[in-house]
């Protein structure tokens, strides 16, 4: 074989190398499909977060709340702590440990009410309610409801009822109660 027959087959064999080779200016076709997939991957995680957590706490649903543990105790509130129409949140702990979230407050037409602090519809989101004026919104779905409701309707997004009884200067909500809406948190 001549050199120069050599040469030309070398050349040859560096030009077709060269033709599947990336140029160092350009990143390779691997290299962007694996930075794209990571941006989907990124923002796929992301998304997923927002939309099934929602920003949702894990831990109490108003960090306002009062904390009662007092498990298998009934709760006995004075009349005078929630007589102001503002809606007064409490976290109830059963003796597993759980928090019962749930909410009193004095509605426009003088009636003291009790709800848990979830409704049918949006409960698994663990988001809870909060006071607009007269009425109690859905921090989940924005859904508004009179005072004057709370404990008359029931199902969908109302805020879920709470028996409560008032015997004295007290209201008094049983601790069997609270623990019929552990399922809610």
């Amino acid at each position: 074989m001549s050199s120069k027959h050599h040469a030309t087959q070398t050349h040859g064999r560096q030009q077709k190398k060269a033709e599947f080779q990336p140029s160092p200016k350009e990143p390779s076709n691997n290299r962007k499909y694996f930075v794209l997939v990571g941006i989907v991957v990124v923002l796929s995680a992301a998304a997923g977060y927002i939309i099934w957590n929602g920003g949702r706490s894990e831990g109490a649903l108003n960090a306002n709340a009062q904390t009662i543990s007092a498990p298998g105790q009934d709760v006995r509130i004075p009349l005078s702590d929630v007589s102001d129409g503002k809606a007064k949140f409490y976290n109830y702990t059963l003796a597993n440990n759980q928090e019962i979230s749930f909410f009193v407050v004095k509605s426009s037409d003088g009636i003291i009410r009790a709800a848990f602090n979830a409704c049918d519809v949006c409960y698994e989101h663990r988001r809870g309610y909060r006071q607009e004026g007269d009425d109690m919104v859905c921090n989940n779905c924005g859904q508004h409801f009179p005072s004057d409701r709370v404990n008359e309707v029931k199902g969908g997004c109302n805020p879920a009822p709470l028996e409560r009884k008032v015997e004295g200067d007290h209201l008094v909500i049983k601790a069997s109660d609270l623990r019929q809406g552990a399922f809610y948190f």
